[in-house]
């Protein structure tokens, strides 16, 4: 039997790779065979993370995009047939949030700021949905394809302080439930849409709301390890295996289902 979680030479794309994150799973992936494509805004921070990676040995490129722009995504997608001739895997990892997003213990839903509550809806939820539909086209083309979107625990129940976030998160889940279908009704069983939901891991976005200077827990840093039975925060690399499944033919059965990988974070009742 072939070996099912085979990905060498498999065209990935990933938007948001410029994060600690997405820079992690495009190294692992990239070590393993996929041609890594890092989609995202900090030019300079994009084609340090993709030298970096080429020098360990993988294959992978940086190009400068912009989520919310329908016209920049074409012209990446352009840009990498021209040069691949097809697009296999699309992580929509791109996302963030907004202080003016959220309600501080401090504060109340009337001091919710509208116009940033909008924009990280739209860029988590509409940064997702614009990168799916243009890369989505060449996949229809050829037959196959995996969309790997990128949910998270706020997803499950509504959190404290992250309003706006965890609304887009809600709407990444649906999205993905519906494209599911969508996608293998219209397209065939060839394309399959999933989302992976990470627990809590230190990124740049979250470091200062869960640990101190001194790198110790904040407050709601405690919060979480309190509700976490492992105990711990996740490490980047703890994503990618779970990534590698859903990107290859191991999870050709898989579709609409968003995995979770949280050290048992959102089953934890008391």
């Amino acid at each position: 039997m072939n070996n099912l979680f085979d990905i060498k030479g498999n065209v990935t794309v990933i938007t948001g790779g410029t994060g600690v994150l997405g820079r992690a799973i495009a190294k692992y992936l990239a070590l393993n065979g996929a041609r890594v494509i890092i989609l995202g805004r900090k030019e300079e921070v994009g084609n340090a993370i993709a030298a970096d990676i080429c020098e360990a040995g993988g294959e992978c490129e940086f190009m400068k995009t912009d989520v919310m722009s329908v016209g920049t995504v074409k012209k990446n997608c352009e840009d990498i047939l021209a040069k691949y001739g097809r697009i296999d895997t699309l992580l929509n990892a791109a996302g963030g949030n907004m202080p003016g997003a959220t309600i501080p213990p401090d504060k109340t839903v009337f001091d919710l700021q509208v116009d940033q509550f909008q924009t990280v809806l739209n860029l988590n939820l509409t940064g997702t949905v614009i990168p799916t539909q243009v890369f989505l086209e060449p996949m229809v083309k050829q037959g196959r394809g995996s969309i790997i979107n990128f949910s998270s625990m706020a997803s499950f129940r509504p959190m404290t302080r992250v309003a706006g976030y965890a609304a887009a998160k809600a709407g990444i889940s649906n999205f993905t439930a519906y494209m599911a279908t969508e996608c293998a009704r219209k397209f065939g069983e060839g394309i399959r849409v999933n989302a992976i939901a990470p627990g809590f891991f230190i990124t740049e976005q979250n470091r200062s709301l869960l640990t101190n200077p001194d790198g110790t827990y904040t407050q709601r840093g405690q919060d979480v390890i309190r509700q976490t039975p492992f105990g711990r925060m996740g490490e980047p690399e703890e994503l990618c295996g779970t990534i590698h499944y859903l990107m290859s033919d191991a999870s050709k059965f898989v579709t609409g289902t968003v995995a979770v990988v949280d050290g048992g974070f959102n089953v934890f009742a008391m």
